[in-house]
């Protein structure tokens, strides 16, 4: 407390307010932050450390490492007119990221954080419980009512910009003094466990911002480079009757282990074993995301790189979309979910937001047949000279996205009960947990059984040759090694996260002019294969001709008859 600030004033002046020095105020919540605000931090180190002498000096080394750094940031900071607000925003980030972290097993890295940035309305309510205000009051109530009630003294600006950046000087030593104390420990953590560096509140926050804004702005500045523009239709629309209707279906937090036609204990996919079964459609059993959150998946199964290319990177180049209309072919997307993530900015598109449909659009959100929905309609509104060539529709679901997977099926469809209705996944029994996401993951299976009569319908009236690629974006964790939900990074991720569901069904025209066979298909569909291979082999099938498509990773390619395709190719 400054010394300028005593306890009763002369008679008859007004009481002088009570003032922090910089120094104190800095080094008290520096400290504050580094324990209160990094509980799930510590309890991971704690995990992590073998004996009790590595416990205490990984917990003091590390601890001691926090403080310094959180000192050095905030001293720059020390200003009475910025102090209060900056170190207000960080201590709620630390408590905001305490919650989640803890109930989830999140870690707040750069991807992380840019798909806080694109997360709607609607996401944020399912992340909403009773937990997130407690953990907030906890962490900080405290330092918020202190900041709050005593200001830092005012100082001229010059002997305060000397303390601040002697304050500074003074964090960096102490991170300096507790790493050589301790490095041999310390190292060895960092080395093993690398997510560790995403767990440091409120520091992870600020560098995942810093990276995010770094990364992104410069790139929504610069014009996207195009793709594909020798694009052109080949040789199998000349004198078609039937233009070809493909249906691309965005899968959203499907994995894998999962999906019934995996091999799942329990036959969470009926209807797709049925189509299996009956009508010829093919499972790929081993596909791998691109990503472990939508931000990151989505544009990169669209993208012309592969994610070795910087596929999983903030786009620089045009997609699919973009090469299937400019070939002249119509394309649409329709989204129910937090958006297209910039794929679908240059197509028609639409969303769910506004539909009012009875049993299906209830508290603000639909189910995913929503998207079904009127669409005849909607494909007949689309330009008539590209929808007489062909048309591409792309459904991007709401899925078995979490944490309110009891959300994501209607009540009738619920096979597996009771189920989890928390939003707090680590409050659920395990088996209702599980329950809850496989009936989601029925729920899809009930959706795509829809869509792919749809389908069967519009080829059977002649209006079109048909065909349906099913593909998650990524997959989930329901508490496997304490972890929940998804976006752990992709280096680190387990493979619920990154294996994914994949399905291709197409129809006995669809078959012939594309001269992919069904029965070669079900002998690769054991084949490693990624989101790398969907750009490639959505061109191949649709019989787009462009460099831009790589043979080598169309997925459909090894089934295309030689016969089916002829050299040349038309300008439509």
């Amino acid at each position: 407390m400054s010394s300028t600030s005593p306890l009763s004033s002369p008679c008859g002046a007004p009481p002088v307010r009570l003032t922090w020095r910089p120094a104190t105020a800095v080094w008290l919540l520096s400290l504050w932050l580094a324990v209160g605000g990094n509980l799930p931090l510590w309890l991971r180190v704690n995990e992590l450390a073998g004996t009790a002498a590595q416990r205490l000096a990984l917990l003091g080394g590390f601890g001691l490492v926090v403080v310094g750094v959180t000192a050095a940031l905030l001293s720059l900071l020390a200003w009475p007119r910025v102090f209060r607000p900056v170190a207000t925003a960080l201590v709620l980030v630390s408590a905001f990221n305490t919650h989640f972290m803890l109930q989830y097993g999140a870690v707040i890295d750069p991807t992380m954080m840019a798909n806080i940035v694109q997360t709607d309305v609607r996401e944020v309510r399912d992340l909403m419980s009773w937990d997130l205000p407690l953990t907030v009051l906890l962490v900080a109530g405290l330092p918020l009512w202190v900041i709050w009630r005593r200001p830092l003294a005012m100082r001229s600006w010059l002997p305060q910009t000397g303390r601040n950046a002697l304050g500074a000087l003074i964090g960096v030593v102490v991170v300096v003094a507790a790493t050589l104390a301790a490095y041999q420990d310390l190292a060895s953590l960092m080395r093993n466990n690398k997510a560790l560096r995403y767990m440091v509140n409120p520091v992870n926050t600020l560098y995942a911002g810093v990276r995010v804004a770094m990364d992104q702005l410069p790139k929504h500045i610069q014009p996207l480079k195009p793709v594909g523009e020798d694009a052109r239709l080949g040789a199998s629309y000349v004198g078609q009757d039937k233009p070809p209707l493909l249906l691309l279906v965005v899968g959203e937090t499907a994995r894998a282990q999962n999906f019934g036609l995996n091999g799942y204990a329990r036959n969470t996919t009926p209807a797709l074993t049925r189509w299996q079964a009956e009508e010829g459609l093919v499972n790929f059993s081993q596909v791998q995301s691109c990503g472990t959150n939508t931000k990151v998946s989505v544009p990169c199964m669209f993208s012309p790189l592969t994610r070795t290319q910087g596929g999983d990177q903030t786009p620089e180049h045009e997609n699919l979309l973009d090469v299937l209309q400019r070939a002249g072919l119509a394309v649409l997307w329709i989204d129910n979910q937090a958006g297209c993530k910039g794929v679908c900015a240059r197509v028609p598109n639409a969303s769910t937001l506004d539909l009012k449909i009875p049993g299906l659009c209830d508290g603000g959100e639909c189910l995913d047949p929503a998207m079904l929905d009127g669409l005849d309609a909607r494909i007949a509104a689309l330009d008539p000279v590209r929808r007489a060539r062909g048309v591409v529709l792309v459904m991007h679901q709401m899925g078995s996205h979490g944490p309110a997977y009891y959300k994501r099926a209607s009540p009738d469809r619920k096979p597996f009960m009771p189920e989890c209705t928390s939003n707090t996944l680590s409050d659920c029994p395990p088996d209702q947990l599980v329950n809850a996401y496989d009936n989601s993951i029925a729920y899809t299976d009930h959706f795509l059984d829809l869509s792919l009569q749809w389908l069967k319908a519009r080829e059977k009236s002649g209006a079109n040759a048909t065909g349906l690629i099913y593909m998650s974006d990524h997959g989930e964790s329901l508490g496997e090694k304490g972890l929940y939900l998804h976006g752990v990074p992709y280096a680190l991720a387990p493979k619920q996260q990154t294996h994914v569901p994949a399905v291709v069904w197409l129809s006995p025209g669809l078959q012939r002019r594309s001269g992919v066979g069904t029965e070669c298909l079900r002998a690769q569909a054991d084949t490693p294969v990624s989101h790398d291979h969907l750009f490639h082999s959505v061109l191949g099938l649709m019989d787009v001709q462009t460099m831009a498509h790589e043979a080598a990773l169309d997925m459909l390619a090894p089934c295309t008859s030689a016969q089916a395709r002829t050299l040349g190719s038309i300008q439509r």
